[in-house]
């Protein structure tokens, strides 16, 4: 159930330690399958390296059989990944609200032209970049739209926030969004939605953004010749299950489209999406190593030897609780609390979950944990070490590494940026 396959994640834990993460290089390669599967032909996706921006995967994503995914990033540090992972600048789209002259200017010299633009003050840093270098940035406006259609795990428009431009503005700023020195815009960037609830309700959302974007092409004057309708893709997050399957995604994406874009099957606009669980969430096991059980006023504790500073993308947003632990088939269990090493109360993954009776020396396997995990997690809190990750493929280990954090004088590395 959602266990790497190859190497047993006890043995590997035996060979490299804990805590550690498994990641499993077919199971990538089956989520990107499925996606687009999912889509209409033609479609682009791009990979938000933020889920996880490990090269090995990531690579994966880029190489092999069918369709490549594209690289979605927000700094120099995703950038760096995406190069070294095999990525030409002009295959990435640059995102994020607070880009920096310092970034955009790398980012340029990387050879990346495409950016999404989060407001009008953010178009301008992109030109000034741009100009500077003597280039000329293509960009997506993103869209705060003003409205949402279904319900989803995490909505990101119809509500101040400073990502995207409120689209109930577009028509007051247009000229002056056609009009950044060097900068063009080729089109929109809305993404509306994150884990939607089901095919519904992701299909639902998305048919409202191909509405949303037919108005805002028209009140820009501007004829797109990209569209980015964001993503929503659904896979469990730490908890035991499948990742969703989307069999009447495509046909309700062509419709939609057909009506109000009629020439994109001919790329007039292209669309593309974007996905960052859904392609490596399943990838990844995390194993951790029971430190401790003790019973405070009735109530079970198994303090793990990693938490939120290993796998805590979630916690701050209250969205990791609870995980679950993968359970032998017939075993004996009882409820307890996942408590991490730190010192701080906030340091749980799980109140009065499942487990099977653990003892101390015992190890715990968390499925569905191969998104927002070591990059997203507190990993310098208490400065204690990160954890391995061994990559897997085809029953073999590719890689065993582990982030180091080394502390360095600014005078001796002045242009750092």
């Amino acid at each position: 159930m959602n266990a790497p396959t190859g190497p047993d994640p006890e043995d590997l834990a035996k060979r490299y330690g804990t805590p550690l993460y498994i990641y499993d290089l077919e199971k990538v390669r089956a989520a990107r399958h499925d996606l687009f599967r999912s889509l209409p032909e033609g479609f682009e996706v791009y990979y938000a390296f933020k889920a996880n921006p490990h090269v090995d995967l990531v690579r994966t994503l880029r190489e092999g059989d069918g369709p490549s995914c594209r690289a979605e990033i927000s700094s120099t540090g995703e950038l760096a990944a995406a190069l070294e992972a095999g990525y030409a600048g002009r295959d990435v789209l640059y995102t994020g609200p607070g880009k920096t002259y310092e970034e955009l200017r790398t980012a340029l010299e990387s050879g990346v032209r495409l950016f999404s633009a989060e407001s009008l003050g953010d178009l301008r840093h992109i030109g000034a970049a741009a100009c500077e270098l003597g280039v000329t940035a293509d960009c997506l406006l993103r869209i705060n739209s003003a409205t949402g259609a279904a319900g989803t795990g995490i909505r990101m428009t119809g509500k101040p926030t400073q990502f995207g431009i409120d689209s109930e503005t577009v028509p007051e700023v247009a000229e002056q969004l056609r009009n950044v020195p060097g900068t063009d815009i080729v089109g929109l960037h809305l993404f509306s939605q994150s884990n939607a609830a089901d095919e519904e309700a992701l299909l639902g959302e998305f048919r409202h953004t191909i509405t949303a974007a037919a108005q805002i092409q028209e009140q820009l004057g501007v004829p797109l010749r990209l569209l980015d309708i964001g993503g929503g893709f659904s896979v469990p997050y730490a908890t035991a299950g499948e990742r969703a399957r989307y069999p009447g995604l495509a046909a309700g994406l062509a419709e939609a489209l057909d009506e109000a874009f009629p020439g994109w099957r001919e790329n007039s606009p292209k669309v593309a999406v974007e996905s960052g669980r859904y392609l490596v969430g399943d990838s990844g096991t995390l194993v951790a190593g029971v430190s401790n059980v003790k019973v405070s006023r009735g109530q079970k504790f198994v303090i793990l030897d990693t938490g939120i500073n290993s796998f805590g993308g979630m916690s701050g947003l209250g969205r990791l609780l609870p995980v679950t632990v993968q359970v032998a088939v017939g075993a004996e269990t009882e409820r307890a609390t996942l408590a991490g090493p730190l010192c701080t109360p906030g340091d749980l993954l799980g109140r009065q979950v499942e487990v099977p009776l653990l003892t101390e020396g015992d190890i715990v396997t968390v499925p569905n944990a191969g998104a927002y995990g070591p990059t997203a997690s507190l990993l310098m809190f208490l400065g204690r070490p990160a954890p391995t990750e061994v990559v897997l493929d085809r029953d073999g280990v590719v890689s065993v590494s582990r982030i180091e954090h080394v502390r360095r004088s600014r005078e001796q590395e002045p242009t750092d940026v």
